[in-house]
């Protein structure tokens, strides 16, 4: 088996590194930054923290030399996915490609280059630390199910969900993975803005009264919109939120738009409270909350320039 990542930050590490520990899967990463490819390629894809791995990862720069891949994990930003795939396409056009992203959308502009796509979520988390070596903060499952419009086969699913599992990252294939898609969504716009807003990691969030009431809010709203689509999450977002928050497990978690707005990059707050509010002014569900952080941060990444 060929297995591609696309985008190898901090998630697409996880699983280019623990992929590449099996002997019968071949691992493939694309990658914009040169420095980070080159350090792959001379030594290794080094994952510390939750986990010490080191891959073996056969890294690119160059969409033109990415080989035919049986199976593609895309892990960019979300406003990313169309640049990344147009340019990789090519490697799976006998393949299928899942989305491991943050978000909603991203497999709609996905199916648009790619015929077969896997609607996926992911919660394991970390943060580059230097070029090649990325520290692993967060272990969780990850989903793998059909993309309804243009569906992978369900064997499909299971032998990319087989081969994580067997590498290290425990996913689990089922026929509709919108519950957990939603699931996810709900918990990161509850509380990513809120911590890239405040500064604050997850934890130090979770334990401000005020705080925690706002997060529990933004859940709701997420819920309703959920709802008005006939998903049931797959789990309760506040009791996931509470769990996060425990000092042994991400207490002092920077999410990824905290790290964003550390960094004064762009963030993905457009598809979490932005994607769950055009879900709602399309539904007739009410966001106002999300609407208000959805201006806020915008307003923030204004301010870089």
């Amino acid at each position: 088996m060929r297995v591609c990542v696309v985008g190898c930050g901090a998630v697409g590490s996880l699983f280019a590194a623990n992929l590449a520990q099996l002997e019968d899967v071949e691992v493939w990463a694309y990658d914009l930054d040169r420095a980070h490819v080159d350090a792959i390629n001379a030594d290794g894809l080094r994952l510390t923290g939750a986990g010490d791995v080191v891959g073996r990862v056969r890294a690119t720069s160059e969409p033109s030399e990415l080989p035919g891949c049986d199976f593609g994990i895309l892990a960019t930003k979300a406003m990313h996915t169309d640049g990344a795939v147009s340019a990789t396409a090519h490697a799976f056009s006998d393949g299928a490609l899942a989305s491991v992203q943050n978000g909603v959308g991203n497999e709609e502009v996905i199916a648009r280059h790619v015929s077969r796509v896997i609607r996926g979520t992911t919660f394991p988390a970390g943060k580059i630390l230097s070029p090649g070596v990325v520290q692993w903060d967060v272990k969780g499952d990850t989903t793998f199910g059909p993309f309804e419009p243009s569906p992978a086969s369900p064997n499909e699913i299971e032998r990319l969900a087989e081969a994580c599992t067997r590498g290290g990252m425990p996913t689990h294939a089922v026929s509709d993975a919108r519950p957990a898609q939603w699931r996810k969504v709900v918990f990161n716009a509850a509380t990513n803005p809120v911590g890239a807003l405040t500064g604050l990691t997850h934890g130090r969030v979770c334990e401000r009264p005020d705080l925690r009431a706002l997060v529990s809010s933004l859940v709701d709203e997420g819920k309703a919109v959920a709802g008005a689509q006939g998903i049931t999450l797959d789990a309760d977002p506040e009791e996931l939120i509470d769990h996060a928050a425990r000092p042994d497990v991400a207490y002092d978690h920077k999410a990824s738009m905290l790290q964003d707005v550390e960094a004064h990059r762009r963030t993905e707050i457009d598809y979490l409270n932005g994607g769950i509010s055009r879900f709602g002014r399309e539904l007739g569900v009410p966001t106002p909350l999300n609407v208000a952080l959805t201006a806020l941060v915008k307003a923030l990444e204004d301010s870089w320039t």
